[in-house]
C-alpha cells in the first residue's frame, strides 16, 4: 500500500523502500578504478535522508538551489532525494565545465552550494571569486587511492554528513514544485536552465514501459550522464518508477560496453548521436553477438548502419526523439521506415512549419512544433528567464528548434538543428565560449566557430571548425590553439580543425559568412589543421 504520492521523487522512492527495500536499484561500476557502488531502495532513502539532515546544517533552505558538480556516483542519486526530502532544487552540472561557463551556470541558477567531485574542484575553484551566491563547498572523493589534501572553506562529504540521525522531516511534497534545473546546452546564446518539476519527472518515469517496452526483468544500462534528461529519465528514472535493477558507468567507454552488459545481465542500453559510430566502428570480434542485450534505446543511429548494428551485435534498435523541455516521438522495433525518429506519443499533436509559420508539405523540411492533443498550451519554464519562456511556446506549440520532416504516413525524419548550431557526439555545443578561449589567445587576432557535416555521417552531428586570423603569419602555432582549447575546454568543445585565413568574409553588417568559410575550406586544405596527438 502506498504512503506516498508517487508523483514526487521521495514519495516515489518511499513508497518502493516500504514494498521493496532489499531491491538493488542502482549500481555504479568504474571498471577497475573504484569498488561498485550499490543502492537499494532502503539504502537510498536512508542516505537521501543523511544527507538531508546535512543541507540543512549547511543553511539551505526550501526552494533553494545547490549544484551537483560530478559523473555518474551514487551519491548524485543520493542527492536526488535528498533535495526531494527537504523541498530544495539540484542543479546537475558537468563535471568538465569550467571558467565563464561554469560561473555562468552556478551564477544564474543562485546556488547557494556545490557538492563537487574532487576531481571537479580545480575547475571550481578556479572561479569561485566569481559566484555571487554560493556559501558552501562539499568535495566527493574521486576514485584515487589518497584522500586530498584539505583546502580552506571546502568541507569533505564525510565530515559534512556527520552522524547518522534517523529519518530528517519531510518538506511538504508538492508535486507541481521545482526538483531540479537542467540546462540546456545554450546553442542560440546563454544555455537556459529548465525547470523540472517532480511531477514531470515522475509521472514521465512511471510511462517508460509503455514508452520503451520495459518488462520486469529487463536491466537497463546507460554510460550517459546523469547531468542530462537522458540518463536521468530513460534509465535511472524507469528503473526507480519500475523496479528495474539499473546499472551506469562512471562515464561512457565503447571498449568495455558489451563486457559490462554481460557482466551485468544488462537487456537494455541507450546511444546518442555520434556514440553509435564511435562503438560500430570498433574493430568486429567473434563474440560481438554473444551479449544480453535485447534493444538498444537510441537517439540518433544513422540510417547507413542501423540494419548492420542490429545485425552484427544481435539487437534491436528502438529509435527516439525528445528534449528536456518536452515532446517526445518513438519509432518501435521493427515498426516503420529505417532512419525515421518516429512518430509522436499519443497525448501530442504536432505541425511542421517554414519560416513563416505555415504547414509544410510532406517531405518538405521544417520547424517541428508539438502541442497537447487537447489543444492545450505547451508550458515550458526557464528560470528567471520569462521572455525565453514565452518565445519557446510562442501560439501555445512547444517549438523545438530542430528541422525535420515527414512521409506520406507520418514518420519523422530528423534533418538539422535550426539556425545552423553545431550537435557533436550527441552535445549541442555553444561556439561562443570555443571563441572566447581562441581570442584571448596573444597570437590571434579574428575568429569565427562554425560547423561541417560529421565525417562520421552520423544525422544532424557536426564537425567543428575554427576559423583564426593570425596577427602574424609568421610564427603562427596553430598546434598552440589546439594545446590552449585543450586546457581550457570540454573535449566535445576542441575544434576538429582549425581554418588559417588572411581575413574572415562578413556581411556589411559584420555577419560572418560560412558559406565561403566552406568553399575556402574545401579548396585551400593546406590552410586547414588537425590536432597533433
Amino acid at each position: 500500500m502506498s504512503r506516498y504520492s508517487d508523483s514526487n521523487l521521495a514519495g516515489l522512492v518511499g513508497n518502493r523502500m516500504l514494498s521493496s527495500p532489499d531491491l538493488d536499484v542502482l549500481t555504479v561500476e568504474n571498471g577497475a578504478a573504484s569498488p561498485l557502488q550499490v543502492r537499494t531502495y532502503k539504502q537510498l532513502w536512508n542516505n537521501g535522508h543523511r544527507l538531508a539532515w546535512a543541507l540543512s546544517s549547511l543553511g539551505l533552505k526550501p526552494g533553494e538551489s545547490f549544484a551537483l558538480l560530478m559523473a555518474n556516483h551514487a551519491e548524485f542519486v543520493d542527492a536526488m532525494l535528498a533535495a526531494a526530502i527537504t523541498g530544495t532544487v539540484f542543479v546537475p552540472i558537468d563535471p568538465r565545465a569550467r571558467g565563464d561557463k561554469l560561473a555562468f551556470f552556478l551564477n544564474n541558477a543562485r546556488c547557494q552550494g556545490v557538492i563537487a567531485a574532487d576531481y571537479a574542484l580545480g575547475n571550481l575553484l578556479e572561479v569561485r571569486e566569481q559566484l555571487q551566491h554560493n556559501r558552501w563547498i562539499v568535495a566527493l572523493p574521486g576514485d584515487g587511492p589518497d584522500a586530498a589534501a584539505p583546502i580552506a572553506d571546502v568541507t569533505p562529504y564525510a565530515e559534512a554528513l556527520g552522524e547518522e540521525r534517523g529519518e530528517h522531516p519531510l518538506a511538504a511534497l508538492d508535486d507541481a514544485a521545482p526538483m531540479q534545473l537542467i540546462f540546456t546546452s545554450g546553442t542560440t546564446g546563454d544555455p537556459k536552465g529548465i525547470v523540472m518539476t517532480h511531477r514531470r519527472y515522475c509521472e514521465t518515469a512511471l510511462l517508460t514501459d509503455r514508452v520503451f517496452g520495459y518488462r520486469s526483468d529487463d536491466r537497463p544500462y546507460s554510460g550517459l550522464s546523469l547531468t542530462h534528461a537522458n540518463a536521468q529519465l530513460v534509465t535511472l528514472g524507469a528503473s526507480l518508477a519500475l523496479g528495474l535493477r539499473c546499472v551506469l558507468s562512471r562515464k561512457f567507454t565503447k571498449t568495455r560496453l558489451w563486457d559490462i552488459c554481460r557482466r551485468f545481465g544488462c537487456t537494455s542500453f541507450t546511444l546518442l548521436g555520434g556514440m553509435t559510430t564511435a562503438v560500430y566502428a570498433e574493430p568486429p570480434q567473434a563474440d560481438d553477438a554473444d551479449n544480453p542485450v535485447r534493444f538498444v534505446i537510441s537517439a540518433g543511429m544513422p540510417r547507413a548502419i542501423w540494419s548492420e548494428f542490429e545485425r552484427r551485435f544481435a539487437v534491436q534498435i528502438l529509435e527516439f526523439y525528445g528534449a528536456a523541455e518536452g515532446g517526445l516521438t518513438i519509432k518501435p522495433i521493427g515498426v516503420g521506415p529505417v532512419g525515421s525518429i518516429g512518430k509522436p506519443m499519443p497525448n501530442l499533436r504536432y505541425r511542421i512549419v517554414d519560416e513563416n509559420g505555415h504547414d509544410c508539405a510532406p517531405g518538405e523540411p521544417g520547424e517541428l512544433l508539438f502541442q497537447p492533443v487537447d489543444g492545450t498550451p505547451y508550458q515550458v519554464e526557464y528560470f528567471g528567464n520569462p521572455e525565453a519562456s514565452a518565445k519557446k511556446c510562442s501560439g501555445g506549440w512547444l517549438h523545438m528548434g530542430d528541422v525535420v520532416s515527414a512521409d506520406a504516413e507520418g514518420w519523422l525524419f530528423f534533418h538539422y538543428r535550426k539556425g545552423g548550431s553545431i550537435r557533436r557526439n550527441g552535445d549541442f555545443i555553444n561556439a561562443a565560449f570555443i571563441e572566447k578561449t581562441i581570442a584571448e589567445c596573444p597570437d590571434v587576432d579574428d575568429v569565427y566557430v562554425y560547423g561541417i557535416p560529421a565525417a562520421s555521417g552520423v544525422p544532424g552531428e557536426k564537425d567543428v571548425v575554427a576559423a583564426v586570423v593570425p596577427k602574424a603569419r609568421g610564427g603562427f602555432d596553430p598546434q598552440a590553439i589546439f594545446r590552449a582549447c585543450r586546457a581550457r575546454l570540454e573535449a566535445n568543445f576542441v575544434p576538429s580543425f582549425l581554418q588559417v585565413l588572411e581575413q574572415i568574409p562578413k556581411t556589411a553588417s559584420e555577419k560572418p559568412q560560412e558559406r565561403f568559410l566552406i568553399e575556402a575550406l574545401e579548396q585551400d586544405r593546406a590552410s586547414v589543421h588537425r590536432e597533433a596527438r
